[in-house]
């Protein structure tokens, strides 16, 4: 994987958008379409009379929301968003840099990330910094995406 092709699918704070449940040209938006395209618009009232046989058919309802959602996203990636409102996507592109470990100041405090996603964008980083982007990478499509 070259680092062209890294920085299409990895956003500068080392979260993996590839693999995103709301990217939109993702692999979880074209199964749920698939999923959407199989079960059609009326398998509700099936569901309904089976549920008296396999009470999880009760839940289709919940299923079907959650598989319309997932059908229904629109992110084309941070790089690419004017809408991301996180602070590491305003402040890479000022500083000049592909990715956060690459900048003099990191780690920094970026604003409007959470806990959680500060942590993984420390670890990342710091991890990017220790063995390189490309090695980096190699690892992180080894793991499960939402980890």
């Amino acid at each position: 994987m070259t680092r062209e092709q890294i920085i299409v699918e990895v956003a500068p704070c080392g979260i993996d958008c590839s693999r995103c449940i709301a990217l939109l040209d993702g692999e979880t938006r074209k199964h749920a379409i698939a999923l959407q395209e199989t079960f059609g618009d009326s398998f509700g009232r099936f569901a309904e009379r089976f549920a008296g046989f396999v009470p999880v058919f009760a839940k289709y309802g919940e299923f079907r929301e959650f598989i319309d959602f997932l059908a229904g996203v629109d992110c084309i990636g941070c790089r690419k968003s004017e809408k991301v409102r996180c602070g590491i996507n305003t402040c890479y592109r000022s500083k000049g840099v592909d990715f956060c470990f690459e900048c003099d100041e990191f780690p920094c405090d970026p604003e409007g990330i959470d806990d959680d996603l500060r942590q993984r964008w420390l670890a990342a980083g710091k991890r990017m910094r220790e063995i390189g982007l490309e090695a980096w990478y190699e690892e992180m499509k080894k793991r499960p995406r939402y980890e």
